[in-house]
């Protein structure tokens, strides 16, 4: 029993479960694409700009030279087995990075040496920090233009607050970068070669970078001795501490989160890979490193823990589905704990039900290894479970917990989407439900006023791709309309309403009646529904039924036929004839009295706010601003980046459309942007009205 607990914390404590995160264009998938070549995973490397990449394997991928969806593979370093998620920089794709943090134990943060800290770094950043997962910082493209390192680290300070720990200085930058000292050995890590064959001597450091190791040597002692009293002792009393005596201290302090390892180098150049790899194994946790983790039995509804160990009961978490054309679908899971062998059932506690595991593989980017079981710590695919979503929980049936599920963004983005032809109808419908299940920012609704099929996402680019997907992969050809800002409706006062549906025509009627106290709710809450009915004033048996009428009624607001959200619904009163009462009267009278309520609860719209960031040569800057000013753009902060202006604030996504041409326009094609979501709020009255016009023509407004 000793001999097995030990080659189990061995197995463990050896594995790293990482992603790859960063802004677009940092040079992500081209750092994974180097460490896979490496560690002798692939032996020619391929390039974002070809197509070629091993990560990027969608054709939408190759064509556009981005990451859409977040791969997965495996590789070995040192005895070390590293698991690693690719992760998407565009903002649009946010939901790979939410839920592949989820279920990392460590990440690796990519910024470009140039760029620094660009918006995508800082969404990605709060999302690591949003899961408390310790991280790495690699300082890429030293070789470009306009390459800084210590702006980079400053930056990271300044902007995401953190306490950066330099490891590596470079020396030289741009096209004269040639090598990093490193800071713990006293070694210079000096490059030969510009490819793949690109290899390193490993030599005394330079007279002339001598000061400069030395200064950053004596700060990297200093910023570690503020995380560890041990460090700090020996720093005061001016003791030698050995190069394995830092490795293990600044370990445990990124572990705890008090710092973050920078390192630096030029992925295209294959330059900086090998010490990042001894990073990744040397300071990032494995799942033996974390605390364990903690869910909810579904029975009791108390605190359950689940410690990384073979021999505790099953406890995983589905973080992703993906339709795969030869076995149906896959459903990535990461094992917290106990063993999910191949071929025995699972139990699923967020739907109760249980699914037989057809087969288990670990993904290398699009191939499959079959795998007999999956161990605590693992991440694997499983085939077979049907009916089991993102988010949902694999735990053992006698010892049910479910684990805490994953937040995601809401759409800010709709257009109406039709099938070419009759042949196109039937696999248009199926083709959106196997897309919405693989990604949790799409929506597919159904307007009853007009038709009309909705999608909605969190861009252009995303439901474009969702477009272009459809076609190739479903073959389904469709028909969309522009896109449309996905507005929503609130109340900003509390009301109380009544509802009732009443109808007699001879024979068996109908009759429901509620009354509802209706109120603002805090934002993201959604549609809250309380029942506070005492006495028996409407049965038990119609209580459900006056809920999913708020529900439904809530889908197409009072104003102008948009979603409602943050309202608080409580049913406090009604009354029930003991003939004619039924589920669909109190339905009924339940989007009367919603509806009710909305229109005494002065219904405003909402409209989604981005984050917005212009970089542009300050020749141009008056201009761009001057444009923003008439886009309804509250500018926020503006400062140098190198030698361009940058301008931040919070935009209107209304106004937003077409932009990209114009701000080309006005600055002779040299200015930027970038947006990413951030808020909705009120919109004004103004232009409320002008969007209330516009649908009422379209019989968008609820009429009940």
């Amino acid at each position: 029993m000793v001999t097995q607990m030990t080659k189990e914390l061995t197995r463990i404590e050896k594995l790293r479960n990482i992603g790859i995160i960063a802004h677009i264009d940092a040079g992500k998938t081209t750092t994974t694409e180097r460490i896979l070549y490496c560690t002798g995973i692939i032996h020619k490397i391929g390039e974002v700009d070809d197509g070629t990449t091993s990560m990027d394997f969608m054709v939408q991928e190759q064509e556009r030279g981005i990451t859409i969806m977040s791969a997965a593979t495996t590789c070995f370093w040192k005895d070390k087995n590293i698991n690693i998620i690719d992760t998407p920089g565009h903002v649009d794709f946010t939901v790979e990075v939410e839920r592949s943090l989820k279920v990392l134990d460590g990440a690796v943060v990519v910024f470009c040496a140039v760029g620094g800290v660009q918006p995508q770094s800082e969404t990605v950043w709060r999302q690591a920090d949003k899961y408390n997962v310790p991280r790495i910082a690699f300082v890429n493209k030293m070789d470009r233009t306009g390459a800084n390192f210590f702006s980079v680290v400053e930056s990271m300070r300044r902007r995401l607050g953190a306490k950066p720990l330099i490891l590596q200085v470079p020396i030289g930058a741009e096209a004269n970068f040639a090598g990093v000292i490193d800071l713990i050995s006293m070694k210079a890590f000096v490059y030969k070669g510009e490819d793949e064959r690109s290899t390193f001597d490993i030599q005394e450091i330079p007279s002339e970078s001598r000061p400069l190791a030395s200064e950053y040597r004596h700060k990297l002692i200093e910023t570690l001795g503020e995380a560890n009293e041990i460090v700090m002792e020996k720093y005061i009393n001016e003791q030698g501490i050995y190069p394995h005596e830092l490795v293990g201290h600044i370990r445990h302090a990124t572990v705890c989160g008090k710092i973050i390892p920078v390192l630096c180098g030029a992925s295209a150049k294959n330059r900086g890979i090998q010490p990042l790899l001894d990073a990744i194994v040397d300071y990032l946790p494995s799942p033996a490193d974390i605390p364990p983790i903690k869910g909810i039995n579904p029975e009791t509804k108390e605190e359950v823990i689940r410690k990384p160990s073979d021999d505790e009961k099953l406890s995983g978490l589905i973080f992703k589905i993906k339709a795969d054309p030869f076995v149906g679908k896959l459903a990535y899971l990461r094992v917290y704990s106990g063993v999910l062998n191949s071929g025995e059932y699972a139990y699923n506690s967020t739907k109760d039900v249980k699914e037989r595991v057809g087969k288990l593989v670990k993904m290398h980017a699009n191939k499959q290894e079959i795998v007999e079981a999956a161990r605590a710590g693992d991440i694997v695919a499983a085939v077979g479970l049907k009916n089991t979503k993102t988010g949902d929980t694999i735990c053992d049936e006698e010892n049910p917990i479910v684990l805490g599920a994953i937040s995601f963004p809401e759409p800010v983005i709709s257009m109406s989407i039709e099938p070419k032809t009759k042949a196109d109808e039937e696999k248009l419908g199926l083709a959106l439900n196997k897309l919405e299940e693989e990604d949790p920012t799409f929506k597919v609704t159904y307007n009853k006023e007009t038709g009309q099929t909705i999608i909605s996402g969190m861009g252009e680019l995303h439901l474009e791709i969702i477009i272009d997907r459809m076609l190739r992969e479903f073959n389904v050809a469709a028909n969309v309309d522009k896109p449309q800002v996905a507005y929503k409706e609130t109340i900003t006062r509390g009301s109380r309403a009544v509802g009732k549906f009443i109808q007699q025509s001879g024979g068996r009627g109908q009759y429901g009646h509620v009354v509802f106290d209706i109120a603002p709710a805090p934002k993201g809450s959604g549609i809250i529904f309380n029942n506070k009915i005492i006495g028996g004033a409407i049965p038990r048996e119609y209580i459900s039924s006056v809920e999913e009428g708020v529900i439904d009624a809530a889908l197409n607001g009072y104003l102008a036929g948009y979603p409602v959200t943050d309202v608080e619904v409580t049913l406090v009163d009604g009354s029930f004839h003991e003939v004619d009462s039924s589920d669909i009267a109190f339905k009924m009278a339940a989007r009367i009295g919603f509806n009710e309520g909305l229109k005494n609860g002065g219904s405003v719209l909402l409209e989604p706010i981005m984050n917005l960031e212009v970089e542009t040569p300050e020749n141009y800057l008056g201009d761009v601003i001057g444009d923003l000013s008439s886009r309804r753009v509250r500018i926020s902060e503006m400062f140098d980046r190198g030698h361009l202006k940058v301008v931040r604030g919070h935009a209107p996504l209304s106004e937003m459309f077409g932009y990209s041409t114009i701000v080309r326009s006005l600055s002779q094609g040299r200015a930027t942007y970038t947006m990413e979501p951030s808020s909705f709020q009120e919109v004004p009255k103004n232009i409320s009205e002008k969007i209330v016009q516009a649908n009422s023509g379209n019989d968008q407004r609820k009429k009940m």
